[in-house]
């Protein structure tokens, strides 16, 4: 426990937080809430806090807090919030075998992922100059494990109000031609474009296109953040190597598994394309059985995208 006095806190917490999907959430941060996540009123400490439900009435609750200088050690953190899942403390050793390294504002940070018996944590820390972050999913395990691409996707789309993230769409931004049955949308946040397709049945499927500069975190990265979306273990080595289809300057990748924000058989087809030191990324991603039937339109669309 750390002991802050008010008068030195170093961010103002947000009055009041705007509805579900918002992208801003205090005057410093900025953030996309995950479709699901109940907004709760901001406290003294807290300048986001969000409720989350799932089956049989598993709950989890989800804080974003920034506290004054270094606010203890790592180990040290780590070791507090395993003691509240019922783990035994850890090494310095060990702490890499905790960790799963994500990106917040565009800089390093560091995700811990603590399953205890009943209770699970998914921690976030990262230092900065004026304060360290700490954004933290606490709740029964099977929830928190199933929530952990989502509270990912959370801590990624963060991004302090002064540090303006990189533009979508650069100075000559690819031109492509859609097919004619997809349907142009208004691309969400860190989307420069999307696309929805209407199969048989209400079936349908989306085509997301994002881009980040440099090589936006790296093949492997990338295709295992597509895989826990649907609820798949992470690759590496051969097994990544061996999952990835090189065609022209696209690297392809295919895979099926469950949406674990709709519960849906889900299959996604996804493409990396490296230009001029910026990464561009399109995703064709919903039921099966249109993802199948688009599945060669897509593939010639990303192949005819001209830069």
């Amino acid at each position: 426990m750390y002991h802050v006095p008010k008068e030195q806190a170093t961010v103002t917490a947000a009055a009041s937080l705007p509805p579900e999907n918002s992208p801003v959430q205090s005057p410093a941060l900025q953030w996309q809430t995950p479709p699901g996540w109940e907004t709760l009123p901001a406290t003294d400490f807290r300048i986001g806090s969000f409720k989350v439900t799932g089956p049989n009435d598993q709950q989890a609750d989800v804080s974003v807090i920034p506290l004054p200088g270094g606010a203890g050690t790592d180990l040290s953190n780590i070791n507090r919030w395993r003691g509240q899942v019922g783990l035994e403390p850890i090494t310095e050793a060990e702490l890499p075998q905790v960790t799963v390294p994500v990106r917040l504002s565009g800089q390093p940070a560091l995700l811990y992922v603590l399953l205890g018996k009943d209770i699970g944590i998914l921690g976030l820390m990262q230092r900065r100059a004026d304060a360290t972050w700490f954004v933290k999913m606490t709740g029964d395990r099977p929830l928190v494990e199933q929530q952990q691409p989502v509270f990912t996707e959370f801590v990624q789309s963060m991004q302090f109000a002064a540090e303006q993230p990189p533009p979508a769409a650069p100075t000559g931004a690819p031109a492509w031609n859609a097919p004619a049955d997809w349907r142009a949308v208004t691309p969400g946040q860190f989307l420069v474009a999307k696309y929805m397709i209407a199969g048989p049945d209400q079936a349908e499927a989306a085509v997301n296109i994002s881009s980040s500069p440099g090589d936006g975190g790296g093949v492997a990265a990338n295709v295992n953040r597509w895989r826990q979306q649907l609820g798949l273990g992470v690759l590496s080595g051969e097994e990544l190597t061996q999952s990835v289809q090189s065609v022209g300057p696209a690297l392809f990748v295919e895979m099926s598994g469950t949406d674990l924000r709709t519960g849906k058989p889900t299959a996604l087809v996804g493409a990396l394309v490296m230009q001029a030191g910026q990464a561009w990324f399109y995703k064709l991603m919903g039921d099966a059985p249109v993802v199948a039937a688009q599945q060669a339109a897509f593939r010639k669309f990303v192949q005819e995208v001209r830069y």
